[in-house]
């Protein structure tokens, strides 16, 4: 008999907070389900925790590091057997009831083919973060493109829960993302079905020192993610967004570059991105400027900087 929910966890070294993400799947008070845990060349000591599991429900595969997780999830989807898929990082936590909830509304709501809940971020010790900066977003329901787009929606990939036939028909994680790879999926997801949103914090969402990545590679990942949104079917009404959205990302990784030293890349960048970004010329200006900065001799930038800090100090 195939289980209801097969739960995608991609890992790679987190021994520290995988158990607890683990248990928080063991602990579900719905139990129809299969774990496929995608082990990305971890080592000894991680290796040997996921052996000892003991759950006939549980199955690990071994793979060769890639250091891309949308490879490492995709490796797992391919052996899914459910009617249904959900996702966890291996440092995230699920409340008990969150599959419980989101399979029945999803029952009592045939036209929607995919489920995401709120969620809350704790620390690395999973206490709750509540500083004034800790934005709580909502789970509005239904057609949610155009918010997404725009960042209003959030959604949370340890929240997902989705028909593997949707899945299917739209395709799993682009493997050329290191980064925003669930982003571009929604995006795809929801320009081809209605979401059905639970309002209520069944995720949690851990906060800590170990998260990889880079501001150069997001801002890259992001844009390919707009340019695909762009060419795709579905979008036509989003397409003077899309187009914004494609401007600033380019702006982004162009300043990006230039803070990092890179600056014939982020020249590059500016060239590349003017035929699309002309029509947002304070996005590409801005980039252009911040280009130049670090293109200018040392000395130069010093007197700048000194000039903007006397400037700051007069308007205080």
């Amino acid at each position: 008999m195939s289980p209801a929910v097969s739960i995608i966890v991609p890992t790679y070294n987190r021994l520290e907070y995988l158990p607890a993400a683990i248990e928080s799947v063991l602990g579900q008070s719905f139990t129809q389900w299969e774990l496929i845990i995608a082990d990305d060349g971890s080592s000894a000591d991680t290796r040997a925790y996921l052996q000892s599991l003991d759950d006939p429900r549980v199955k690990v595969i071994w793979l060769a590091h890639t250091g891309r997780p949308s490879v490492v999830s995709n490796a797992a989807l391919r052996e899914a057997r459910g009617e249904y898929v959900a996702f966890l990082d291996s440092d995230d936590l699920w409340l008990p009831r969150k599959l419980e909830i989101q399979l029945a509304s999803l029952r009592r709501h045939p036209q929607r083919r995919w489920s995401y809940t709120r969620f809350a971020l704790v620390d690395a010790a999973g206490r709750p973060m509540v500083a004034a900066q800790v934005t709580h977003w909502p789970a509005p329901a239904g057609w949610i493109l155009e918010t997404l787009l725009q960042e209003v929606t959030v959604i949370a990939l340890p929240s997902v829960l989705v028909s593997r036939q949707l899945l299917e028909e739209q395709g799993a994680f682009d493997e050329e993302l290191i980064m925003c790879y669930d982003d571009e999926l929604w995006f795809r997801l929801a320009a081809h079905s209605e979401i059905d949103g639970i309002d209520e914090v069944l995720t949690l969402i851990r906060r800590h020192r170990q998260h990889s990545g880079s501001d150069i590679i997001a801002w890259r990942d992001r844009r390919r993610v707009f340019e695909k949104a762009l060419h795709a079917s579905g979008c036509g009404q989003h397409v003077s967004i899309l187009r914004k959205l494609r401007a600033q990302m380019s702006a982004g990784l162009a300043r990006s570059q230039a803070a990092s030293g890179q600056r014939i890349d982020a020249l590059a960048t500016l060239v590349a991105s003017l035929p699309h970004s002309w029509r947002y010329p304070g996005d590409w200006f801005r980039a252009l400027l911040a280009t130049a900065l670090a293109c200018a001799p040392a000395a130069l930038r010093s007197l700048i900087r000194s000039y903007r800090l006397r400037h700051r100090i007069q308007r205080a």
